[in-house]
């Protein structure tokens, strides 16, 4: 297993992280996974014994019970808590009150108390912001994060879902107050789904923002479970998200399929290493219904992928140009010529 740093913190986490909303199975999130403790216990006790070291949760996740399953798991593992780097995220809804959502002060002060007390631990390492509140100030989040982090409750802050502009307003008011900085990005990013090139990966290398990769086989579709057609076995025949340009998506199935053949892998394990390779990536989250499902994904860090490769995987793949990036490129490139290339 590898490792790297979490953005521009000193905190190692390993390139493969085990999520676990597949971890109980309550209201809307039965389409995702009802896994029960037993199963639970061997999916994160087979995952810490591969080397990984992270592992994400969040508050609503099957309505708080897979913060409750995984850190029962955890403990079950006979691992100590200082082994795991334990992620989970505040933000979305856990009750019918009007503050019982979104990220003020009030509702981050809660649902850390919550969390704390589901995962049965004293600080949680990495406390993320699950999605963007439009009507807190981004002040108020950073400040009430920050208080956090001196108690001693956190270790680190991470948003998730977050556009540029607003990530950089974060930093740029942590900085400006001597606030902690956000640590990390959770975000949707794959081979069929390559937008945060656009804007947020620029930013993360030039901020040292590290990125967590959600869903980096595009909910299956990208597992080579699935045809042109629709048909197919998994999560995605029942729950047909995160949305992807379909065509793209099957084009790049069909080079990577190609490049799973060479190796003797799975189409899956092509489609992570590619995410893997790239360089603004501190970690990619799998889900796993199956102790088999996750040692398939797991080995996917093994894999390498050579220059051409890439650049097949790459050229498939590509995103149409859009203003102003078409234009940046167009009067950047004079410039950018003058300066002497690595050897």
């Amino acid at each position: 297993m590898r490792y790297n740093t979490l953005g521009g913190t000193g905190l190692l986490v390993s390139e493969i992280c085990l999520g676990t909303m597949t971890f109980g199975g309550q209201g809307f999130w039965t389409a995702i996974g009802s896994l029960d403790q037993s199963v639970a216990d061997r999916i994160v006790a087979g995952a810490l014994d591969k080397g990984v070291n992270f592992i994400d949760t969040a508050d609503v996740y099957s309505e708080g019970l897979s913060e409750q399953i995984t850190g029962t798991a955890i403990r079950n593992s006979g691992r100590s808590r200082s082994d795991v780097v334990l992620a989970t995220k505040v933000f979305g809804s856990v009750g019918k009150g009007v503050n019982d959502r979104g990220a003020s002060r009030g509702h981050i002060m809660d649902g850390v108390k919550a969390s704390l007390k589901r995962l049965g631990t004293d600080y949680i390492d990495l406390y993320q912001i699950h999605g963007t509140d439009p009507v807190t100030p981004i002040e108020e989040t950073v400040r009430a994060l920050d208080d956090l982090v001196r108690e001693g409750l956190i270790r680190y802050v991470g948003v998730s879902n977050w556009p540029a502009w607003r990530i950089m307003k974060a930093l740029g008011i942590a900085d400006r107050l001597g606030l902690d900085r956000i640590a990390s990005l959770q975000a949707y990013y794959t081979i069929a789904g390559r937008d945060l090139e656009r804007e947020i990966a620029p930013l993360l290398l030039s901020e040292k923002v590290g990125l967590m990769v959600w869903s980096p086989l595009a909910g299956g579709l990208l597992s080579g479970k699935y045809n042109r057609d629709g048909s197919g076995e998994g999560r995605r025949a029942n729950f047909d998200f995160p949305p992807v340009n379909k065509d793209r998506a099957f084009d790049a199935i069909d080079v990577m399929a190609e490049i799973a053949r060479d190796k003797g892998v799975s189409v899956a394990r092509i489609a992570l290493a590619y995410v893997l390779h790239k360089p603004f990536v501190s970690s990619v989250i799998i889900g796993a219904k199956s102790v088999e499902q996750l040692d398939d994904n797991i080995a996917a860090s093994e894999v390498v992928l050579s220059a051409d490769e890439l650049s097949r995987l790459d050229a498939v793949s590509a995103l149409p140009a859009e203003y102003p990036g078409w234009m940046l490129e167009r009067q950047g490139a004079e410039r950018a010529a003058t300066v002497a290339k690595p050897r």
